[in-house]
């Protein structure tokens, strides 16, 4: 990089253009004592600042190149290397080879008067970046300086060929290590340490709907809502949910059902990569099925894994014998690159891609050679990658609602481990009143496909029927073709004998039989209806599942008593690509049948989708089951257009289907969004019906505000009548007070901008910064990285942000608080003259009472003046080309706004009086 001691004339004019727009403050320290201990110290070279900086800077200036052949003009030599950066402690996301490490105080001190200040590490900083210092007497020297106060080490000085660069823009600190030097770390980890808490919180997410429907003169009101409650203290967070329903209608009383889903305890445990939950929960169903449980669960959260070891994907082991690149590709994309050192190595960071294609390892050495392997790549749900351990150990009573008294106490471990690439193992063991099975199994990755088998044991005690054992074998298999572009994703079968009976059946059957039931014979019942009209008639089936106050089933929605007990299970997914341009097919399908239940239950759908330009299109077979346990077979169009290419054009949507219930329908709909951010929502649809039904009409409106999100429905058929109206939101209580919000999921992040109503958050539509500067960010993702951003587009001119952007790394549950650091005052544009009436010179420094800077004066004395009050006095400092140091204060007193005026830039034109000597002398910096 070629250096000149004077600038040309063009890159002149670019400097005092910068020069002229830097009039915002820069972030100050945080204490003034702090700036001064920062600014006593004399470090040692930091690599990231040329060391010319110290002693004149990359360039020079040429005043006569400026307006007045420079008179009057400050010393300049601050800009001369950058921004200038002054001493003290920032707050600042630091990064290590652009992975982010964390948010900490950085100290920052100048090796000079005149120099910038430069980025000091502490033993905090350095021991969270996970670094050894090297070994040399010169690198232990400089470790040994860490923990001072009044040193600054430099990165360099601790690890050769380290730096760290500022970006003030975003205060950020990019730390630069040479790999040889790191850790191996994953892709996409983040320290433990850096992993966010969050603050005491109580955090409410509601979902209100009432639904209003008349039909053949019959009148039906269902209202629904679901509470989802939380109290966070430390680690320790406290969950509730529950459902409320109100069901009423013609000539009937008003029923009311309360349900309790969920109430428990949980807390993480980051050392063993696990969580406690105590109370009611839900087992994850990895190895046995899932159920409800009321007690202690410990089980593995793979959340707190970096993503690149989540879900199975092989390791890669290579040799290579110069620094070479390798490149790793799958089904013809390339999915991984990384440079290596001569030796053995190992990929073990690879992101899951789905459910497998075998990968293609290509080496290129430093010299041109090449060579190549291949590492096969299925999978099967089974699968772990290599290393990698999960358990789940659970103790208490088992939560069923279908059980009417009988409330069994219940036992589970279950362990699964990665042994290699090929095998990954797993066993487990169930226990409860009158029952035992355990199971084991593995699972395989091989060039053929993946394949899990594993078998389960089961011994069970039914009162009065005696004892039952039985065995149930699953095979799961998967597998990729790419020269077909064929996938496999999951083929399943499971087979079980007479005797076998999983938990939740034997357990099932036992309080059958103690309530004097047919513990084994399945029948079923009539469907449920409303003074004779069928309540799937008038509801959909998810109000109908909470009219009931159960979970609804899409495929067996039918009602039953009585245990129905498996035989066989096969189920299927397969997808086929035909081409770049020939669109693709889909087939699912399951086949069950029972020991006690005459037939099977066979379900099936395929189905081909492609686009025509921009017309969609598709169309789909399908067989399923009615609500009296029949079939119901389904042939289905379906295709949509977006009017326009503007982001607000809507979408046209038709479908034609004919199925043996209802016989054939047409149906067009007209979707669309409006606003600046989406926030509103709209549709339209028109139908018409074969069978007595005949046509319909309906629309629909959402409506996404920074607090709430609102919908709303009407429509019309031939002899009925429907209504309905919701909203969903949050609110959490703080230390700050109470902010609402959109829906949130179970980790919340809470952004503390001071002043900056209005402000936007950009990852959300419609969701802004409420008037206490507080907004909800909703469905963040745990233990991994989140960046929030602000547009302050839209929070009054008077404020300023120090940054506009956060990252944070939070606990699972969390609420955490993203602060973003503000002025609010007044935003004013003061022309500035001295009392011989000149403009104060360009480049000079203007100070509140409070001795932080609020910018520089640009050309003709004019500087941008934001986050001041509404009247004081204001210091300008500057030197004059002796090097003497000068000074003037001018009093300042903002126009007034009337009452409901907004806030704009507006200008003042002062003058900038000399102190005497002897004030001169006393407020010469």
């Amino acid at each position: 990089m070629l250096r000149h001691p004077t600038v040309r004339p063009s890159a002149l004019a670019v400097a005092c253009a910068m020069a002229l727009t830097v009039v915002a403050a820069w972030p100050q320290p945080a204490t003034a004592a702090a700036a001064a201990a920062a600014a006593a110290a004399t470090p040692a070279t930091n690599t990231a600042i040329d060391p010319s900086a110290a002693d004149g800077g990359l360039a020079n200036f040429d005043r006569s190149m400026l307006a007045g052949a420079g008179h009057d003009i400050s010393d300049l030599s601050r800009f001369e290397h950058g921004n200038p950066v002054l001493p003290g402690i920032y707050n600042l996301d630091v990064y290590l080879n652009k992975n982010w490490v964390g948010r900490m105080d950085v100290r920052f001190a100048a090796p000079s008067k005149n120099a910038n200040g430069v980025p000091c590490v502490s033993a905090m900083m350095f021991d969270r970046m996970g670094l050894v210092p090297v070994k040399s007497d010169a690198a232990a020297a400089a470790a040994e300086k860490l923990s001072s106060p009044s040193e600054c080490v430099s990165l360099g000085d601790l690890i050769p060929g380290a730096t760290m660069s500022f970006d003030m823009s975003d205060l950020r600190l990019d730390a630069s290590v040479p790999q040889a030097y790191m850790n191996q770390r994953p892709r996409g980890w983040v320290n433990p340490a850096s992993w966010d808490a969050g603050v005491p919180a109580f955090l409410l997410n509601y979902n209100f709907n009432t639904y209003h429907a008349t039909s053949n003169g019959q009148d039906q009101t269902s209202t629904y809502l679901n509470l989802r409650s939380g109290l966070n203290i430390g680690l320790w967070q406290f969950r509730q949910d529950s459902t409320i329903t109100v069901q009423s209608g013609s000539n009937q009383p008003s029923q009311r059902h309360w349900q309790n889903i969920d109430t428990y305890v949980q807390r993480a445990l980051p050392k063993l990569g696990a969580e406690l939950t105590v109370g009611d929960s839900y087992t994850d169903g990895s190895v046995f099925n899932s159920y409800g449980v009321r007690g202690v669960q410990l089980a593995t959260d793979d959340r707190m894994l970096p993503q690149s070891l989540r879900e199975y994907a092989p390791v890669v082991h290579g040799v290579a014998y110069t620094n070479a690149k390798v490149t790793v590709t799958q089904n013809g994309m390339q999915i991984y690159q990384a440079t290596v050192a001569p030796g053995p190595f190992v990929i073990n960071d690879l992101y899951p891609t789905g459910y497998g294609g075998d990968l293609i390892v290509n080496v290129t050495e430093a010299d041109g050679r090449q060579h190549s392997f291949t590492v096969p790549y299925a999978s099967v749900p089974q699968l772990l990658r290599p290393g990698i351990t999960r358990f789940d150990i659970v103790a208490g009573q088992l939560r069923n609602t279908d059980l009417q008294d009988d409330k069994p106490g219940v036992i589970q471990g279950v362990v699964q481990h990665g042994f290699s690439n090929l095998l990954t193992g797993y066993a487990g063991v169930q226990g409860s009143a009158g029952y035992a099975s355990a199971l084991v199994g593995g699972a395989l990755n091989t060039r053929y496909g993946a394949l899990a088998l594993d078998v389960t044991q089961a011994h069970t005690s039914i009162p009065h029927y005696g004892t039952y054992n039985g065995q149930s074998v699953r095979i799961s298999y998967s597998k990729v073709f790419p020269g077909s572009n064929t996938t496999f994703t999951v083929a399943a079968d499971r087979y079980s004998t007479g005797g076998f009976l999983s938990l939740s059946d034997a357990e099932a059957a036992r309080d059958y039989a103690n309530h004097g039931m047919d513990a084994l014979q399945y029948q079923l019942t009539n469907p449920l209806t409303i003074d004779g009209v069928t309540t799937s008639s008038l509801l959909s089936p998810a109000q109908l599942a909470a009219l009931n106050g159960t979970v609804y089933n899409g495929s067996n929605v039918y009602t039953a008593t009585g245990l129905l007990q498996q035989r066989n299970s096969f189920t299927l997914a397969l997808n086929q690509q035909l081409g770049s341009r020939g669109g693709s097919l889909y087939a699912n399908a399951s086949i069950n049948d029972y020991w006690n239940h005459n037939g099977n239950n066979s379900q099936f759908q395929v189905g081909y989708n492609n686009h025509f330009g921009r017309l969609a299109y598709g169309i789909s077979v399908s067989r399923g089951r009615t609500q009296l346990g029949g079939y119901d077979n389904q042939v289905a169009f379906n295709a949509s257009l977006p009017l326009g290419d503007t982001p607000h054009a809507p979408t046209l949507s038709f479908n034609v289907d004919h199925d043996t219930q209802n016989g054939s329908e047409q149906q067009a709909s007209l979707n669309g969004t409006l606003g600046q951010w989406n926030q509103f929502s709209y549709g339209a649809t028109v139908s018409h019906n074969s069978s007595d039904t005949g046509s319909a009409y309906s629309v629909n409106g959402g409506y996404n505000s920074p607090y709430a999100a609102f919908n709303a429905s009407a429509g019309n058929g031939n002899g009925y009548s429907q209504a309905s109206i919701g909203a969903s939101g949050a609110v959490v209580i703080h230390a700050g007070g109470v902010t609402f919000g959109q829906s949130t999921g179970d980790t919340v992040a809470l952004v503390h901008a001071p002043g900056a109503a209005g402000a936007h958050v950009l990852s959300s539509p419609g969701l802004a910064v409420d008037s206490a500067g507080y907004a909800l960010v909703p469905y963040v993702l745990p233990y991994q990285l989140d960046t929030v951003q602000l547009d302050p587009q839209g929070m009054p001119l008077g404020v300023q942000l120090d940054a506009t952007s956060a990252e944070v790394a939070p606990y699972a549950g969390a609420v955490v608080v993203l602060n973003f650091k503000s002025k609010v005052g007044r935003a004013l544009i003061a022309r500035i003259r001295m009392a011989n009436g000149k403009p104060a010179p360009f480049g000079a420094e203007v100070f509140d009472s409070k001795g932080a800077s609020v910018g520089f004066v640009g050309q003709a004395g004019q500087i941008l003046l934001r986050g001041i009050g509404e009247a004081g006095s204001l210091v300008v400092r500057w030197q004059d080309d002796n090097g003497a140091d000068l000074s003037c204060t001018f009093p300042y007193k903002a126009p007034n706004q009337g009452k409901g005026k907004q806030a704009g830039l507006e200008g003042i034109s002062v003058t900038c009086a000399m102190p005497s000597a002897t004030a001169a002398a006393k407020d010469a910096p």
